[in-house]
């Protein structure tokens, strides 16, 4: 167990500089002689990017560590393979990365940090979010698989611990994490059982599937089913067109969001992680009345709540709508997958990517931004941009490297505005490890965006995470003081419509 005996407000031990796996496998189990395992296109460009996931845990309890630690070793490394494997260089010409297991030594995955008791007792909330931004500065050792945990024992207003995960995202991506947190826990509410799954979407595959032909009563009903396919090829050909012109020069406007350095700095950047829960049955009582998603409401109401504060800080009074795009992962399983994750924990990283647009502007009407957002979405459900996207992408590594795939990937998100990812999670509240979760929030660092909003489904929550670079949002809680203002706008907005639909 690594335990850092340090006097600052929040700084985490000193790590190991990254080292690079050679070819004989040093940092592998010598008992072992199984080939590598590949690892994924996406994963290699993750590798190549550098990019990392951390995972916040407001526990309800404080740490008993024996018990985590035996929770992490008997569940977590035993159910995830990428948990106990550390990444090898398999000897061929270029280099590519691969998995091998290893013995997992514990210690080197448990961080106790000894932090300064007076910033601990003056502001706690502040002294976990210092704690984790400062992680996002700290390079992983590569001898090791790349995983830690981190234990921080002193209440806030939100739990009476906190446990940090940190991992390299090529282990896998947030859908798999998330799964495996619910393969491996219990019901808080009933610890035999395990947690509740949430309901299944309508959608049982990737963003778009392809309806079967229905029964064609008429010509009118043939017409619109070829008609379909027609926008289909469309959309996806713009969409393709407006790929290549991102990456070769079509880029948002400058704005406060855009990153300062427009991308072209390769500095380790300081990512602060701040967050707010809403009202689960908010979000779904607009989604009920606007007929939509809920993805639909969240994305209007990250539109609402940025035009908000855009407006504000700028000062301007043109009030003009600027066009801006998001960059979107997409999970490519099958959505039903979910449901099989008792039995089966998958491991690496199946994404693919939008990108879509949303606006900054001001309306009279808060509900425009949920109709934006909504028209958006459903014009993306009709493209084929998200399997364009993931070949493409396993094309390049495949043929061209994994830097040039890295090269296009950090375009795409240098030339849009901030990325956006919705994780669904357990409908339930879980015991992990011997110890109730009563908050998550998960995010990213070294994204080539200055601002990054994920999205986390927990029981009757949604929480709100933003990733900012910390130089140029050191204001960044005010843009979820307008989340909250955006939210309870909208339902207001959406309670008066409904209102006055059913007077009428």
């Amino acid at each position: 167990m690594q335990v850092a005996a340090l006097q600052i407000p929040a700084t985490p031990p000193r790590r190991p500089r990254s080292v690079r796996v050679s070819a004989e496998m040093e940092c592998a189990d010598s008992s072992t002689a199984e080939e590598p395992e590949p690892m994924s296109p996406t994963g290699r460009i993750l590798e190549e990017m550098g990019v990392c996931i951390i995972v916040v845990m407001g526990l309800g309890t404080p740490v008993n560590l024996p018990v985590f630690r035996a929770g992490i070793e008997t569940e977590l490394v035993t159910r995830f393979p990428r948990f106990r494997s550390v990444q090898v260089m398999d000897g061929s010409k270029d280099g590519k990365p691969g998995w091998v297991q290893t013995k997992v030594n514990m210690d080197d995955h448990i961080v106790v940090p000894v932090l300064d008791p007076v910033a601990v007792v003056s502001d706690p909330e502040k002294t976990v979010e210092d704690y984790v931004a400062s992680l996002s500065t700290l390079p992983m050792d590569r001898c090791r698989p790349l995983w830690e945990f981190h234990f921080l024992h002193f209440p806030t207003s939100e739990a009476t611990s906190t446990a940090v995960l940190r991992l390299h995202h090529s282990i896998g991506d947030a859908m798999s994490i998330m799964t495996l947190f619910m393969a491996s826990s219990y019901s808080t509410a009933d610890p035999a059982r395990l947690p509740a799954m949430p309901p299944p979407p309508k959608r049982t595959g990737a963003i778009y599937q392809r309806q079967p032909r229905p029964a064609l009563s008429s010509f009118g009903d043939y017409l619109a089913w070829v008609w379909s396919y027609f926008v289909l090829v469309w959309h996806t050909l713009v969409d393709i067109m407006l790929l290549a012109a991102t990456v070769l020069f079509l880029s948002d406007t400058r704005t406060l969001f855009t990153r300062a350095d427009n991308g072209e700095s390769h500095r380790r950047r300081f990512f602060r992680f701040v967050h707010r829960s809403i009202s689960l049955d908010d979000v779904k009582l607009i989604k009920t009345i606007m007929n939509c998603t809920l993805n639909d409401v969240l994305v209007g109401v990250t539109s609402a709540a940025l035009s908000q504060y855009y407006f504000r800080k700028s000062g301007r009074t043109n009030t003009k709508r600027i066009y801006l795009r998001s960059f979107v992962p997409v999970n490519i399983r099958p959505i039903s997958s979910r449901q099989t994750y008792v039995t089966k924990v998958e491991t690496g990283n199946q994404l693919s990517s939008l990108i879509c647009p949303f606006d900054v502007a001001l309306y009279s009407d808060p509900l425009e931004y949920v109709r934006k957002a909504n028209r958006s979405m459903h014009r993306k459900k009709s493209s084929l941009e998200v399997m364009f996207t993931q070949v493409v992408g396993e094309l390049l590594v495949k043929y061209f490297g994994v830097k040039i795939g890295a090269f296009i990937f950090h375009r795409l998100g240098t030339r849009t505005t901030i990325a956006l990812s919705n994780v669904i999670g357990p409908a339930k509240h879980i015991t992990l490890c011997g110890h109730p979760i009563a908050f998550m929030a998960t995010s990213i660092y070294g994204q080539p965006q200055a601002l990054t909003m994920h999205y986390l489904n927990y029981g009757s929550t949604i929480t709100i995470i933003m990733a900012v670079d910390d130089a140029q949002f050191p204001d960044c809680h005010q843009i979820l003081d307008d989340f909250a203002e955006s939210i309870r706008l909208i339902k207001d907005a959406a309670a008066l419509s409904k209102l006055t639909t059913t007077t009428e």
